[in-house]
């Protein structure tokens, strides 16, 4: 934020404007973007042109010149634009005489007295305000106070209060300055304009605003009237607080003489007329009973300045107008602002860098990046040198617009113009970079930043580390957080953002070497937002039992819980379905009297509905409407989901009556549940009337709940009204797997197969076919309509995606073996080793499956695998390659198989005899079969029916029909009165009912 600076500053401070960059609460931690950082921007109307306002209004300054009142500038006088030093280059003010040496004495000696007595006792009072104010912190101003009281000729005097005031509010001692505020007026001495407008600047800075415009109220009772500076300094508080409108009337008010802040609302104030207190205050709300008391000892007196009611006055420092500027600017008041600054010209204010950089910030935020360039053009041309600020403002701007090469332009030309990058520099380019995982130019900004002495800054460490372990640079993530603290002391709050850093990707142990890392010192203790972090990190992983330790570790480290270390790990557990921890703590929490969240509760309720423990979901639920939690939608719909799952349409109905009646309304999800309740019980009625509700919602039905009224007509039969809402799926492009699934499903029970199969196509044909659950619907469809080799074609694209079949898979592979034709030995051979989970198993059954629908080329291609591969194997995988050489016609190589098999010493079983029979068969050598028929015939081979077939088919394949019908005689006795009729193709097999 720009500062804006009286002519009562002293003249050798200057003020650092930082980005500051902080965790942020659990359970996301992260760093807001260095657009924002070096103003507050906030409501701003991005939407107003800047230079467009139409502002024509000129000012005649002589009769040479005339000036725009748009920030394009086209002034020629100079004397409206003289060079101003910038308060950043501001050198530290000389003194003479005795001062610089008392000064290095106090500042290297420890014994502050022994210095004060040798060399302070007789300097003059203005000598004595320099050494008070030259001490670099409160402590040090109280000590050196207390000793020149302690002179015997020492007058008390306004100046030195009001440095004493100064260090203890900006050191937020707000004790010791009430304590102080009343020994000043028990001397006798008066607070004046400067000491309110110094009173109101550090209260405002310390972020208390209603106590700060108090001192204005107080000021006013005692007949004061605020000066300049002072109203300066009130406006720029509530500006910074984002009181605009406030500020705008402040300022106004003061213009016309009236200001008595009596729109102020503000709890437990005083009655200013009885002196009565309404309510306790706090030492820390300073403006108390006794401060008010003190005040009104003094006699009111209006002072000399104290304007007219009425009577009109116009700002001169040229502080007020860069005030004003930022002011207008924020709060997206640009023609006021404009207007502000065409009075500046007028009223012959001098125009400073920090007029400069207002304006160019104001311009450069509302889009106007060429006006702001244009600013700083104006800015040289007229002696006013830009600063660090100045560069640093470009930089953020062009960053926020994504112009990362323009902002490092202006990074680079910070020295280019002579001029060093400050901390604010270096931060805001590292986060630029960082937010876009630019590692190379991030480690030349380093290295750059090296070269010069500069170390990196706390609050960039976080992010260059996230940067590094966004890319996987784990290493240089860890080698530049060992560097760091070695050389700093690094803040609890520092470390938890780089824990949450590793925690957010779930790199568990590189946050835990954080966490447990070297300390600075012993007493550094580790903060709570370091535990809460830990755990989550924990949690992210799904380490439990590791969370809950350090949980319970906590305490004997001087670490107590908080709300968020409770919700955290309820959560957590909830969610890891440790419902009986997750209840524990829960409990826990509120015995320690602290309240658990909506989310907290409603994470509980959903564990123990996604468990069916619906009754303890209740309990929960009770638990948190007493607790004063009011339950939300989430809450609600875990409870009607739970109950609908079960059946519970009444539980479910009377949760849903509860919801409408406590004001929250039903979403999509909810009413989804609701429809899947009605659907367990058959309730078709119920169903369509949550259905139409749904319709009258924004946006109309989701996919989910028109998956579920899809779902309900599929069950009952209604194919009509289930191609309704499936039809009306696809116009919108909302047709998923699950739809297509439901409509395969609901063609198939109907016996309609033809439909089936032209959904499925359509499915395949749509790029639906995206999982193995996908697959195994369209495959089952294939099968049950028997187009086997649709099924087959399936099965190798799955494959050559990478999509790994599951049991479903199988069992379709399975149906549609046995539906091919495929002997039952060798299908229960097939099954019964893959459910054992024998090796090969997989690659047997898929063999069999390409070898039956005739895709040899991907069936010989494993075959050949197996067989090449120096691997035991079992009967079935081999009795699987002779099925596949014999049905491609490799007969040499079945052949060979069988070899091998014996070579193993494993001996034929009656799916090998089958096999070779068929691929004797298949290749003409007759000879093979009637030596395995002889075996079979006498007994050496134990009487099978399907060996018999194989034979009697391989005597036909051969055209030797009067073989053929000995086997089938010879069948007949050996299973005397059964029906050995030719069966049709199919007529043995089973239909798959694969439900969506």
């Amino acid at each position: 934020m720009l500062q804006s600076y009286s002519s009562r500053e002293l003249r050798h401070e200057s003020f650092q404007h930082h980005i500051f960059v902080s965790p942020s609460k659990l359970p996301h931690l992260h760093f807001p973007c260095i657009a924002r950082n070096f103003y507050n921007d906030r409501n701003l109307n991005t939407n107003h042109d800047f230079f467009k306002l139409g502002l024509c209004a000129s000012v005649n300054l002589n009769t040479q010149s005339r000036v725009s009142l748009g920030f394009k500038l086209q002034c020629n006088s100079k004397t409206l634009f003289l060079p101003a030093r910038s308060s950043s280059n501001a050198k530290k003010k000389r003194y003479g005489g005795v001062l610089p040496s008392i000064l290095r004495s106090l500042e290297s000696n420890r014994d502050i007295d022994k210095t004060l007595c040798s060399a302070c006792e007789n300097l003059s009072p203005k000598e004595q305000t320099v050494i008070l104010k030259e001490q670099s912190n409160c402590e040090r101003v109280m000590r050196v106070f207390e000793f020149f009281k302690s002179l015997k000729d020492y007058v008390p005097n306004v100046i030195h209060y009001n440095i004493v005031l100064r260090a203890l509010g900006r050191a937020q001692k707000w004790d010791e300055l009430r304590l102080c505020w009343i020994e000043m007026a028990k001397n006798g001495v008066l607070p004046t304009n400067n000491t309110y407008g110094m009173l109101v600047d550090v209260y405002g800075k310390a972020g208390l605003v209603k106590e700060s415009l108090l001192w204005i109220k107080h000021m006013r009772l005692r007949g004061l009237y605020p000066d300049e500076v002072t109203m300066n300094t009130v406006v720029r508080v509530l500006k910074d607080a984002g009181e605009f409108d406030r500020a705008d009337r402040f300022y106004k008010d003061w213009c016309v003489g009236s200001v008595d802040l009596n729109d102020l609302e503000l709890d437990s104030m005083i009655d200013f007329e009885n002196g009565s207190s309404a309510a306790p205050v706090s030492f820390k709300h300073f403006l108390s009973t006794e401060l008010f008391r003190t005040g009104g000892r003094s006699p009111v007196l209006e002072t000399l300045d104290s304007p007219d009611e009425g009577s009109m006055r116009k700002p001169r420092l040229t502080s007020t107008y860069n005030t004003l500027i930022d002011l207008y600017g924020k709060a997206g008041r640009l023609r006021d602002a404009a207007d502000v600054f065409a009075e500046m010209l007028k009223s012959g204010v001098v125009m400073d860098t920090i007029t400069f950089n207002t304006m160019i910030f104001t311009c450069g935020s509302h889009g106007n990046l060429s006006e702001a360039e244009s600013l700083l053009s104006k800015m040289e041309e007229r002696g006013i040198p830009p600063d660090t600020k100045t560069y640093n403002i470009f930089l953020s701007l062009y960053a926020g617009a994504g112009n990362i090469e323009a902002a490092l332009e202006y990074y680079r030309k910070i020295r280019k113009v002579g001029l060093f990058p400050n901390i604010v520099t270096h931060r805001a380019v590292l986060h630029m970079l960082c937010e876009r995982n630019m590692v190379q130019e991030v480690e030349t900004v380093i290295e750059e930043m090296d070269k010069f002495g500069i170390h990196i800054d706390e609050q960039s460490l976080p992010v260059l580390i996230k940067m590094y372990i966004a890319e996987g640079l784990l290493d240089e993530a860890k080698i530049l957080f060992e560097k760091f603290i070695l050389d700093h002391e690094l803040s609890s709050k520092t470390r938890a953002a780089i824990i949450d850093a590793y925690a957010e990707r779930g790199l568990w142990a590189e946050a835990e070497a954080v966490f447990y890392g070297k300390r600075d010192s012993p007493r550094q203790k580790r903060g709570i937002v370091e535990y809460n972090v830990m755990i989550k990190a924990y949690g992210k992983v799904e380490l439990y039992d590791k969370a809950f330790s350090l949980f319970k570790s906590m305490r004997h480290h001087g670490a107590w819980p908080d709300e968020c270390t409770y919700n955290s790990l309820i959560q957590m557990f909830s969610g890891g379905d440790l419902v009986d921890q997750a209840r524990d703590l829960l409990s826990e929490m509120r015995a320690a009297g602290l309240k658990p969240t909506c989310l907290t509760f409603s994470s509980l309720i959903a564990c123990y509905s996604r468990l069916g423990q619906l009754s303890d979901a209740v309990d929960v639920y009770q638990e948190m409407v007493s607790a004063g939690v009011k339950p939300n939608e989430v809450v609600y719909g875990s409870l009607i989901n739970g109950f609908a799952e079960t059946g519970g349409v009444e539980e479910a109905l009377q949760y849903f009556r509860m919801m409408e009646e406590s004001g929250v309304s039903a979403n999509k999800i909810v009413l989804t549940s609701l429809i899947k309740a009605y659907a367990k019980v058959g309730c078709l009625e119920g169903a369509k009337c949550v259905f139409e509700k749904i319709r009258d919602l924004e946006g109309g039905p989701d996919i989910i709940a028109s998956n579920s009224i899809l779902n309900l007509y599929a069950d009952l039969g209604m194919v009509t009204e289930a191609r309704g809402i499936f039809d009306n799926l696809k116009e919108k492009g909302g047709a998923d797997g699950f739809s297509f699934a439901t409509m395969m499903y609901l063609y198939k029970s109907m016996g309609m197969l033809d439909k089936a199969i032209d959904v499925a196509d359509e499915m395949k044909q749509s790029g639906l076919l995206r999982d193995c659950s996908s697959y195994n619907k369209v495959m089952a469809c294939y099968v049950t309509n028997g187009q086997l080799r649709g099924c087959g074609e399936l099965l190798h694209e799955m494959i050559s995606r990478k999509i790994l079949p599951d049991n479903g898979t199988f069992n379709v592979l399975f149906t549609a073996l046995k539906k091919g034709g495929i002997p039952m030995e060798a299908v229960t051979q097939l099954e019964s080793s893959y459910q054992e989970g024998k090796p090969y198993a997989r690659q047997a059954v898929i063999i069999a499956v390409f070898s039956l629908v005739g895709l040899q080329d991907y069936a010989l291609e494993s075959c050949d695998g197996l067989m090449e591969a120096a691997v035991p194997l079992e009967s079935f995988v081999y009795n699987a390659a002779i099925y596949a050489y014999g049905s491609s016609g490799k007969t040499d190589k079945a052949l060979n198989v069988l070899m091998k098999m014996k070579d193993e010493g494993l001996e034929p079983d009656m799916v090998t005899y089958i096999n070779l029979v068929r691929c004797y068969g298949k290749a003409g050598m007759l000879e093979g079969v009637k030596r395995i028929y002889s075996q079979l015939k006498y007994g050496e081979i134990d009487p099978n029916e399907s060996l018999f077939k194989a034979v009697r088919d391989a005597y036909k394949d051969a055209n030797k029909r009067d073989l053929a019908e000995l086997v089938n005689q010879e069948m007949k006795f050996a299973f005397e009165g059964q029906d050995y009729s030719e069966p049709e193709v199919g007529s043995e097999s089973e239909d798959i009912v694969v439900e969506p």
